[in-house]
């Protein structure tokens, strides 16, 4: 493939991100907003409830007047947080994912099969939303803010990535040992030895990583955590589709362009009259 055609695929794949990621910030504001501000409704009338049971223990031990808790002054203010900075961030996130998803979709294209460009970018992104994103899930599902333990959140947010990392590469040798086992078993039965390797792998990976058993304090109602989760995961599924359907007509416009150039600047056979 061209450079020239790999830039292009490269542009259309960040375009393509961007369109998806306003349709995943309309469902990440409709659906996952109300149980963000439930989780931060819960977190504040605990910090209360704590902040007047240490007043009360105060003035039991005759302590007189309780300090008066220190209040941080938030930078950015929840409303913006919740439209501007939730937009800005799952748009960021939108273009990086569809930029690098268009790489991934000009590797495969001609290499996993005699499929048309709409269908190679349809199961590129089918692929990248359960490498990248519902494997990881499954191991360590998304948690709303301010419900887990403050001290470990460096450690959760390096096993989340180290996740996303071993999916990715088990993903990757996977499909590479699905090509090399197409030649002997045909491209059905490689291609259903490769995903039971791929799945016994992905378990002995989350048996040795460790569980994050303090993301969410025990209190936490868990009706509202299955609404965050299933909001989450709700939002990832209509970036994905969204990406996969735009980009594949993308795609499928740019290479049916480049491959009527190619055939129109090809020289014309001589014909034996020509010749002489």
């Amino acid at each position: 493939m061209y450079a020239s055609t790999v830039r292009g695929l490269l542009v259309r794949g960040m375009l393509a991100g961007l369109i998806a990621g306003l349709f995943a910030f309309a469902v990440a504001y409709v659906v996952g907003e109300p149980s963000v501000r439930g989780s931060i409704a819960v977190e504040e009338a605990a910090a209360a409830h704590d902040a007047a049971g240490a007043s009360s223990a105060h003035a039991g031990h005759g302590g007189g007047e309780a300090p008066a808790a220190e209040e941080e002054e938030e930078l950015v203010s929840r409303p913006v947080q919740s439209t501007v900075g939730l937009a800005t961030g799952v748009l960021v996130y939108g273009v990086a994912l569809g930029g690098i998803a268009s790489l991934a979709f000009s590797f495969a294209l001609g290499r996993v099969g005699r499929f048309s460009p709409r269908a190679t970018a349809a199961l590129t992104a089918a692929g990248a939303f359960a490498l990248v994103y519902l494997v990881p899930f499954l191991k360590y599902p998304a948690t709303p803010p301010a419900v887990g333990n403050p001290d470990t959140i460096g450690q959760r947010t390096t096993l989340f990535f180290l996740m996303i990392l071993l999916s990715v590469l088990l993903g990757i040798g996977a499909i590479i040992l699905g090509r090399r086992l197409a030649p002997r078993l045909g491209n059905w039965n490689a291609t259903l030895t490769a995903g039971a390797g791929f799945v016994v792998a992905t378990a002995l990976a989350f048996l040795v990583l460790p569980d994050n058993t303090d993301a969410v304090k025990p209190e936490f109602p868990a009706a509202l955590l299955w609404e965050f989760r299933v909001a989450s995961i709700a939002v990832q599924v209509v970036l994905w589709t969204v990406f996969a359907v735009v980009f594949g007509v993308l795609a499928q416009r740019l290479l049916a362009t480049r491959t009527d150039t190619v055939s129109a600047e090809a020289p014309a056979p001589r014909t034996a009259s020509a010749l002489g």
